[in-house]
């Protein structure tokens, strides 16, 4: 039996009664945050380099459970996931879990993510694992959002979260009671910090393919695991508005002097 649950809440829930609810437990679901045309829309423009992608075998050792289609670069592939990105609650959220440790911060990680029967627990892992010169708990680093396209159930692969794990020590192995699989509805999304445990989940069904978008975002002085500028031309990243340029990490500088270049050169004069 779990002992720990998701909090969750409407989309006209106060700021501050949410970002409490996130920072307390690590995770946070917002129920129908996205209505169900840009649902339909993300679906539609995905919809093409989907039906390329390849469906992997499955590795038992691999961090990436097989029988599951992955597609970055989203900023280029979907107009409505850069919505979604730019989204009013996530822009607050990530003002509010962000900014005390950078003036900016950018867009992470973006991937359709669509997990088919027979896919296994994905390994438990932190979001910010990737920046290893602080040990847990850190500093705050990442906000994570997943995207409901489809339904998440318990048995399609609803991701795998342990609420309060983001304060634990590095060394902390989480009991089975304490592992949560996020279960939402389409257009929900579920929000996470970076040093919480998480992990796609494993799909038991027999024909149900669950299906999210992820969108991750970190502070504007470290690296981006997705480089940003080369999942987009650069023709097309400088036609963005400002606002969804400065959210991709494309801006001049981020603090102080830090990614500053000749714009001059950058428009061929």
């Amino acid at each position: 039996m779990n002992t720990k649950a998701i909090p969750n809440c409407g989309p006209k829930t106060p700021l501050d009664q949410m970002y409490a609810m996130l920072a307390a437990e690590g995770c946070l679901v917002i129920r129908d945050l996205a209505d169900p045309d840009a649902i339909r829309q993300v679906r539609e423009e995905l919809s093409r380099p989907f039906a390329q992608m390849t469906v992997d075998s499955d590795d038992p050792e691999a961090f990436y459970p097989g029988n599951t289609r992955r597609m970055p670069a989203l900023m280029h592939r979907s107009k409505t996931a850069r919505q979604l990105m730019m989204d009013p609650v996530v822009e607050q959220l990530g003002d509010r879990h962000l900014s005390k440790n950078s003036k900016n911060w950018q867009l992470n990680v973006s991937a359709a993510l669509e997990i088919g029967p027979g896919s296994r627990d994905q390994i438990l892992h932190r979001e910010e694992d990737l920046y290893q010169f602080w040990e847990p708990p850190r500093p705050n680093l990442i906000l994570a959002s997943m995207w409901a396209i489809s339904d998440f159930t318990a048995e399609n692969g609803g991701t795998q979260i342990v609420p309060g794990s983001h304060v634990w020590p590095a060394g902390r192995i989480p009991k089975p009671e304490e592992i949560v699989r996020a279960e939402m509805s389409s257009g929900s999304v579920l929000f996470w910090l970076g040093g919480t445990l998480h992990g796609g989940g494993a799909n038991v069904t027999e024909n149900e393919w669950r299906y999210g978008v992820i969108l991750t975002y970190t502070l504007g002085w470290l690296r981006q695991e997705e480089n940003q500028h080369l999942s987009m031309p650069l023709a097309e990243a400088l036609a963005l508005p400002a606002a969804m340029r400065s959210r991709m990490g494309f801006d001049q500088a981020y603090d102080g002097a830090l990614g500053f270049y000749d714009e001059s050169v950058l428009l061929g004069a």
